[in-house]
């Protein structure tokens, strides 16, 4: 199970390096262009590249995993050559992984073949120098000008934004809420927006799997770095569903202005929100839909053509929406976390307890769970078929325990092989304690001597 896990994370690695040259739109040129760059960055040939690109068009997701078991070798590089590997990177910025290898090969510091491209990369970015890193902090520039792009659901932003405080807590007392917005970059449309009682990854899930449900799977999506958005969970659900996740420079706040220029009408809201003085999060929720439909995506906005609405520019829009199985949507956001079973064959999972079998107490197991509904799980292992298990239920009366199964029951013995083995040990451990020469036997001679 643990090669399936990363044979998934290498696909999904992959389609975030692939994204790029699915964009609509791009002539040979830019083509060429972003194929050179990836290759630079990611430490991988152009024949290589374009093998993955084949593969994913082909077969998708499951095309770029890799074959048979999804092994991966386990290279390591030595402290002194990694050292000299960042030392080179810092020199020069721009130089490539290939680059700095041949250099290493050539001064006599690493014998040709023993550094691995993808082994130095990989070494490389958790030390925070990749070539995406070194970039981050060269340029300093903003946009020239303002963007925004011709189709709908080619690019969508999101946001958090703090709502007020309600009495929602256990004991009626005061808790903030938390808005979370997508906006359609080309129309403007609010895709789903809503507030929750927690600020997680889960309401950002939560929200993005709606907006998907409504309007279609986008080609990419715009955050900012926000813990919220920067998780393994959203680029996982990304990658399953062929979507670019871009994320903002950080210290630009200019970079995700459009939603930042709805967080701040939505303040209008507030302020009449407050008025209305909600008891619950429902009635917020449903003031707030009432005021996003009536008083923002009908309404004329300034910066679309001929003024239209919101909603009138996403619907006149002529590009095909794209729409995926509910299976598939729901495969897309599902989680998965390890738990060990205990010896009555149960394992606790948020507060709870799913009896997965005594066959596998003692042994670690993936839960692969929706996080909006943990009443059934599903449980791998590897050489099993998944199954799915659902909280376990106490009852009044103790049940009868179930049986070991055949691989723990005790098996019987004709002799003690621990007996038997030392008994060799210690004849083994006498022979060679044995003197070469016996003294006892060697006869004196009449006159004394030996």
């Amino acid at each position: 199970m643990k090669d399936q896990k990363k044979a998934e994370e290498i696909a999904v690695q992959r389609v975030q390096w692939l994204s790029p040259l699915l964009a609509e739109g791009l002539d040979a040129a830019q083509f060429s262009k972003l194929k050179k760059r990836i290759c630079e960055e990611q430490g991988i040939s152009d024949r290589t590249l374009r093998r993955y690109l084949a593969q994913y068009q082909k077969e998708g997701f499951g095309g770029l995993k890799p074959k048979g078991k999804g092994r991966v070798a386990s290279m390591t590089i030595a402290p002194d050559l990694l050292e000299q590997a960042i030392l080179l990177r810092r020199e020069v910025p721009s130089r490539s992984v290939a680059q700095i290898i041949q250099i290493l090969e050539w001064e006599g510091k690493a014998e040709p073949g023993e550094i691995k491209r993808s082994t130095l990369q990989e070494k490389l970015t958790e030390r925070g120098y990749s070539s995406r890193h070194m970039r981050m902090y060269a340029d300093s520039g903003v946009a020239a000008r303002r963007f925004q792009r011709r189709h709908r659901n080619q690019l969508w932003h999101s946001d958090l934004k703090y709502g007020p405080y309600l009495p929602i807590g256990p004991d009626g007392s005061m808790k903030q809420v938390f808005l979370v917005t997508f906006v359609d970059d080309a129309t403007r449309l609010v895709l789903h927006g809503a507030f929750y009682p927690v600020m997680d990854q889960t309401i950002v899930e939560d929200c993005f799997r709606a907006a998907i449900q409504k309007y279609g799977v986008p080609e990419s999506v715009y955050f900012d770095n926000g813990k919220q958005y920067r998780t393994k969970w959203m680029t996982r659900t990304c990658s399953k569903l062929g979507i670019r996740l871009l994320f903002a420079k950080p210290y630009s706040p200019e970079a995700t202005g459009k939603v930042e220029r709805f967080n701040r009408v939505v303040d209008s809201f507030l302020s009449e929100a407050a008025l209305e003085k909600p008891k619950t999060l429902d009635r917020l929720n449903e003031l707030f839909q009432i005021w996003l439909s009536e008083c923002y995506q009908t309404k004329s906005h300034s910066a679309l053509e001929q003024k239209m609405s919101p909603e009138t520019a996403f619907r006149s829009d002529k590009k095909a929406l794209r729409f995926v199985d509910p299976e598939i949507l729901a495969d897309a956001f599902l989680h998965s976390e390890p738990r060990k079973v205990d010896k009555s064959g149960c394992i606790n999972f948020m507060g709870k307890k799913y009896e997965v079998g005594l066959p596998f107490m003692g042994y670690t197991v993936d839960v692969v769970y929706d996080p909006n509904d943990i009443t059934e799980l599903t449980i791998e292992y590897e050489g099993h078929t998944p199954w799915r298990v659902r909280e376990l239920v106490i009852g009044e009366r103790a049940g009868k325990r179930p049986p070991l199964p055949d691989h723990l029951q005790w098996q019987p013995a004709d002799s003690s092989r621990l007996l038997a083995a030392a008994t060799e040990k210690k004849r083994q451990r006498q022979e060679q304690q044995k003197p070469v020469i016996s003294y006892r036997s060697v006869r004196k001679e009449e006159n004394g001597h030996v």
